[in-house]
């Protein structure tokens, strides 16, 4: 079952900062995930559209320009990163899951991802997921080998045909709706089940038995003494 570092490790640090970053990947974390937004043809890394709840800004990112968000403290005196920054901090020592939060984002993320495979990066250090299917298959339609995750709250009518539709690698679901059935349905697929967000040592044992292949996690470190 695969450690994937929530934001992070955004139990101990400031979510989707660096610093939160290097915590979970000193915490021995498969792979890391976080949010992006696209400002200006720019990929911020943060989740909420509303600056409030994770900086001390103010107002919400499409009404600002990226000058106003780099002086924000995203926590500790971090700043909001930009994608670019997260891939060589993380600089393949653990792969990466980029979810597409933002409008506009795919073929930003597609042309960031490609230029790192150009560079020696492979393509299976990436990971695309989303709630939002426009975006998934514009990314596809521009990077049709990486692995893409489609991201399920409940359990929505056809998603194994959306899923299938979309070319997806993994299904994503929510802890609250998790059941064997939903887990063995998506197996017969041939595909992974990864489940967010998984903090509490019962929820993670309970993951392992159902045979749950990933689990996002705010405390990496519970997963990983769990092995």
């Amino acid at each position: 079952m695969l450690c994937i570092g929530h934001r992070g490790a955004m139990g101990h640090e400031p979510e989707n900062t660096l610093r939160s970053i290097r915590k979970a990947l000193a915490l021995g974390v498969d792979a890391v995930e976080i949010d992006v937004h696209n400002v200006e043809n720019n990929l911020v890394v943060i989740h909420d559209r509303d600056l409030s709840r994770t900086t001390n800004g103010a107002g919400y990112l499409e009404q600002k320009n990226l000058t106003y968000l780099r002086s924000l403290d995203a926590g500790k005196g971090e700043k909001i990163p930009i994608l670019q920054e997260v891939l060589e901090t993380i600089n393949r020592q653990a792969m990466i899951n980029i979810e597409l939060k933002g409008h506009s984002t795919a073929k930003l993320v597609a042309n960031l991802i490609q230029e790192y495979v150009s560079q020696g990066w492979s393509e299976q250090d990436f990971v695309v997921s989303s709630f939002n299917h426009y975006e998934l298959n514009q990314f596809r339609s521009i990077c049709p080998t990486v692995k893409i995750g489609l991201l399920i709250y409940g359990i929505p009518w056809g998603y194994l045909n959306i899923a299938q539709q979309l070319d997806a690698s993994i299904v994503i679901a929510s802890l609250d709706f998790v059941t064997q059935e939903l887990i063995t349905s998506v197996h017969q697929q041939d595909l992974p089940v990864w489940v967010y967000t998984v903090n509490q040592p019962d929820d993670i044992r309970l993951m392992r038995k159902l045979q749950v292949d990933g689990i996002f996690t705010n405390y990496p470190e519970r997963v990983v003494s769990s092995c």
